[in-house]
This record gives C-alpha cells, sequence and structure tokens, in this order.
C-alpha cells in the first residue's frame, strides 16, 4: 500500500552502530504538540515542513520511529503490541530551512523526551527476495555501452496486460532495486541481489501484473519470468537485515508544554492559487485523474464522484443530492499555492481540503453531516475459525504473506488480495475493514463506511485474509445482500471471503450512520 502521499524514508543514519543503545546528544524541536490522532475510516501517514512548521499525522509509533531514524517501518522490530495499532500527530516548531538530517534528530530527541523511547541496532533475518544465479547459463548480453541506462517500461508495447521492461547497462544490483518498484504488487519485500555477476547487462523483460492474472488472463508471474527469460532465480527468503529494536516506549506521551495552542496556532489551510472549472467535452469518454507536482487536473468527473472522494462515503450516505450531480461531468485544472521558500503540500489531506474548499467556494455547496438510517455493514460470528493470538505480539493487518512466507497467490492469482493480521481483536478488525477492503482501490472500493462489531467474540487473534478486489468480480444478481459477492470464475468478495476462511459474516443492514445532508449547491460554478 505504497501511496505518494506517505511519509518518504530515507537510508540508515550514518555512523550508527549495531547492538548499541542510540543516545548521542540531539537537537530539539522550539516547541512541539504531541497528541493522539482523531479517528478515520482511511488513516494514512502524511508529512511535511514549512515555513518552520513540521507536521507528521496519523503515523503509528513504528512510522515515528522509522522516520526518525530512517528505516522502513518494518526494520522496527520488538516493542509492545500497540506500536503498529495506536496512532499520533505530531506538530513542531523548526527553523525554516532545517536540514532533513536535523529533522530526523530533532524527532528522536522528540521520541526520546515525550515517549521515553530507548532503541538499538540489531540485525536481525527479515524476508526478502533474493536474486541469484539459476540452473544453467544467464541469459543475459554483456551491454556494449549504447543507449539510457536502466530500466525503461514499453507500455506501448505491451500485450495481453503484460509489462515489458527494456533494461540496458545495467548492473544486477540495480536491477534488483528496480524489479522491486516495477513489480511492486509481487515483490513487497526488498530484492537483494546474490548472483555475484559483475559488470554491466542489456536484457527485456516480460511479465505480467498479478491482477491481470487475478482478471483470468493468461500471463507469466515475475518469478517465472525473471527464471525463464534471464535464467535467474527470484525466491522469498530470510536475510540478516538493519533493524531497529524497540526496548522500551510509553504508551501515552507526556502532557504538552504551557502555552502550545499559541505558539503552534493552526497553519493557514492550504489553497490553490489558481482554478480553472468547465464542462467536460462530450467526446471524452473516460475519467481522468493526474496529481502532477504542485498541481490537480481532473477530466470527466461527476460533482457526486469527488463528493464521494472527498468525504470517503457511498452514494447512499448522501441525501439531499439534486439528478444532475450524477450526470453532468466537470474538467477541474489547478495550480496548488505555495508559502515562500517552501515547496507547495502534496499530501492527500491537504488535496482534500483544497478541492473541498474550492466545491464550496464555485458551487456554493453548503453540507452538514447527521446520523440517519442507511445500509451499513455489520460484523458478526457463524462458525468462528481463528487462532487464538500470542497476545505478546504486535496488533496490526499488513498487506502480503505472514513470517512463514507462504503465499497462495502464487498458486491462486484470483485471490490476489492477501492480509496476514497479527493479535488483532475484532473491534480493531472491524475498525480496520475500510481500509483493508479499499486498498487497491480508495475511490470505488466495497466499504465506505463504518463497520460495527457484533462478533461477541473477546480476546485477539491470528488470521489470514485472501479475496479478490471488487474490480475483477462479476456485478452482483438479483437478491444479493451485499455489492460483491461471488464470482463464477473463483474469485471471492471480501465478505465471502471473510466467511469461508474466518468463519464470520459481514452483512448490510439497515442501522443508524453518519450521512452527508447536501443543504445547498448550485448546478453552475461561478466564472473562473
Amino acid at each position: 500500500m505504497r501511496e505518494s502521499q506517505c511519509v518518504i524514508l530515507a537510508a540508515l543514519l550514518a555512523g550508527a552502530a549495531f547492538g548499541q543503545a542510540i543516545t548521542d546528544t540531539r537537537p530539539s524541536f522550539e516547541i512541539a504538540d504531541v497528541h493522539a490522532s482523531a479517528k478515520t475510516l482511511h488513516p494514512f501517514v502524511s508529512g511535511s515542513f514549512r515555513a518552520g512548521r513540521y507536521e507528521l499525522r496519523m503515523a503509528t509509533m513504528a512510522d515515528l520511529i522509522a522516520t526518525a531514524y530512517g528505516i522502513e517501518p518494518d526494520k522496527v522490530v520488538g516493542g509492545p503490541s500497540w506500536l503498529e495499532a495506536d496512532r499520533f500527530d505530531v506538530i513542531a516548531k523548526a527553523p525554516s530551512g532545517t536540514s532533513p538530517q536535523a529533522l530526523k534528530l530533532m524527532l528522536q530527541s522528540l521520541l526520546a523526551e515525550r515517549f521515553k523511547l530507548v532503541v538499538h541496532m540489531d540485525q536481525r533475518p527479515m524476508p526478502a527476495f533474493v536474486l541469484s544465479m539459476g540452473n544453467g547459463k544467464p541469459k543475459l548480453k554483456q551491454s556494449d555501452g549504447s543507449g539510457q541506462t536502466g530500466c525503461q517500461r514499453l507500455p506501448q508495447a505491451a500485450q495481453a496486460g503484460a509489462i515489458p521492461a527494456n533494461c540496458r547497462g545495467v548492473s544486477m544490483e540495480v536491477f534488483a532495486a528496480q524489479v522491486g518498484e516495477m513489480a511492486g504488487d509481487y515483490l513487497m519485500s526488498p530484492v537483494v541481489d546474490n548472483t555475484k555477476l559483475g559488470g554491466a547487462w542489456d536484457f527485456t523483460l516480460k511479465w505480467t501484473p498479478r491482477v491481470g492474472l487475478a482478471a483470468g488472463a493468461e500471463g507469466i508471474t515475475i518469478f517465472d519470468a525473471v527464471d525463464d527469460q534471464l535464467g535467474l532465480k527470484l525466491e522469498p527468503k530470510q536475510i540478516p537485515t538493519p533493524v531497529i529494536v524497540v526496548d522500551r516506549v510509553n504508551q501515552k506521551p507526556t502532557d504538552n508544554p504551557p502555552g502550545v495552542t499559541t505558539s503552534l496556532p493552526p497553519a493557514p489551510p492550504p489553497s490553490f492559487e489558481v482554478a480553472t472549472i468547465k464542462p467536460t467535452d462530450p467526446k471524452f469518454q473516460g475519467v481522468r485523474i493526474q496529481t502532477p507536482p504542485g498541481g490537480l487536473n481532473i477530466q470527466g468527473l461527476t460533482l457526486s464522484y469527488l463528493i464521494q472522494t472527498i468525504w470517503f462515503i457511498t452514494p447512499d450516505m448522501i441525501v439531499g443530492a439534486p439528478k444532475w450531480l450524477d450526470t453532468d461531468r466537470w474538467d477541474i485544472t489547478a495550480k496548488v499555492a505555495a508559502a515562500p521558500g517552501s515547496a507547495p503540500p502534496a499530501d492527500m489531506d491537504s488535496m482534500i481540503v483544497m478541492v473541498r474548499a474550492l466545491l464550496e467556494d464555485r458551487f456554493k455547496l453548503k453540507t452538514h453531516m447527521e446520523e440517519r438510517v442507511v445500509p451499513a455493514y455489520t460484523l458478526t460470528a457463524s462458525k468462528p475459525k481463528l487462532q487464538q493470538a500470542d497476545s505478546t505480539g504486535r496488533s496490526g493487518c499488513k498487506e502480503g504473506p505472514g513470517a512463514d512466507g507462504k503465499d497462495p497467490r502464487i498458486t491462486n492469482p484470483v485471490l490476489s488480495r492477501l492480509v496476514t493480521c497479527h493479535n488483532i481483536t475484532m473491534a480493531q478488525f472491524a475498525g480496520l475493514l475500510p481500509s483493508i477492503a479499499n486498498a487497491l482501490n480508495v475511490l470505488n472500493g466495497p466499504i465506505r463506511s463504518s463497520v460495527l462489531d457484533s462478533t461477541g467474540l473477546n480476546g485477539a487473534y491470528d488470521f489470514t485474509l485472501s479475496f479478490s478486489p471488487s474490480l475483477y468480480l462479476a456485478p452482483p444478481g438479483a437478491g444479493q445482500s451485499n455489492s460483491d459477492a461471488a464470482d463464477p470464475n473463483g474469485a471471492l468478495s471480501i465478505a465471502d471471503a471473510i466467511g469461508k476462511q474466518l468463519g464470520l459474516k459481514l452483512e448490510l443492514e439497515k442501522r443508524p450512520a453518519p450521512v452527508l445532508v447536501i443543504d445547498h449547491i448550485e448546478p453552475k460554478p461561478i466564472d473562473n
């Protein structure tokens, strides 16, 4: 679930020793507000540093540690069960122009002071994909040094959903890094080169995305493609990896210092510097959404679609919408305003705020939230097939296989979504279901409202859940109670997978839930 709005984590800090507590003298933020994040159906980490204001929002403690020490969150090991469950916001003040390295050191100081965090660096066996020699001679051509170096996708040459990549003048180390990015739907752990092949090479590699195989298309996995076309092996293994070990951390931060509200007033809301809204050309029949740096380009969207996206709701959670909201289509081109000396905000939170303000301004949109009886999902227990968890393990759900590395998607690609959950209560699972169900397609995911836990099951559990994205399921037939049902090709909706694999039920029922009431909206925007 690698989204562009997430905080980018850099390399490990230079000079830190493994197996040794980190106790260096580090700079500190001038003042910081640390508090629990507000509850949301779709939590994702966002961060920024603009005009001396540092923000990290919706970050778990694992995210905070990873950001502070420049390491991926899955390389943060040990610690209490809540490390990947509880989320925090950090808003702090630092001198304008503070370097990214200094900001990391300041965050380290904050975690040590406010959460009493103690960590040390070590090496542990961690999941990875290892690129190694095959049984025969590699099917590679020594590079002649001509052309642009690196691996370039060739979308214009794609056939039957396959992805061809043309690699020129690349070492195996570079290829290992790039194939991990190109085939991220297969390779969710780092790819490590162990071929011991020196020099630079030219070759072409073609494989089928996992979703292509799930849709029933004939194709080839990245693993078979590397074997058949390159004569190499790409296999999941456990390898020694640098990690951060959590020795001690408090669940509740110390109180904010007096005057934090005055010293850190709310930042001015992000805004578009300029925005153009016009009706979509009828000749354009598709939908296009682009977010270039500092901007937004939209073509062919209805306001109903935009409102559902901004408020994370389904159509039946909108009350008072005129009919044209679902039919009239619009193009929006906007440029994000940037503070002097700062880059424009690029996180998803800011984009949602700006689009909402734009609709309120141009279409005179006025709304409010209230509770009404609407269809919403409830999780109940039928014949539970759940394994009691080790209460000392981390709580959370992750995309991909568990520690044993077993991945049923390799043999059954139609179930292309695999989620592994550890030490999860049913209340936590119900809360995570909207994010789990919508991870690949937030705009059209099957669960857009909260899920009520009515299982009556106590304790925490370990389990895996394998299902098909709603995009690849047949439309529901008459009499079906939910929007994503079992497909004749063997695909499983998330509701059916929960029933068959976990012995639970996820069903729609009528109950009070928050809805968005549209009080007023103009059919045409004011002039640009």
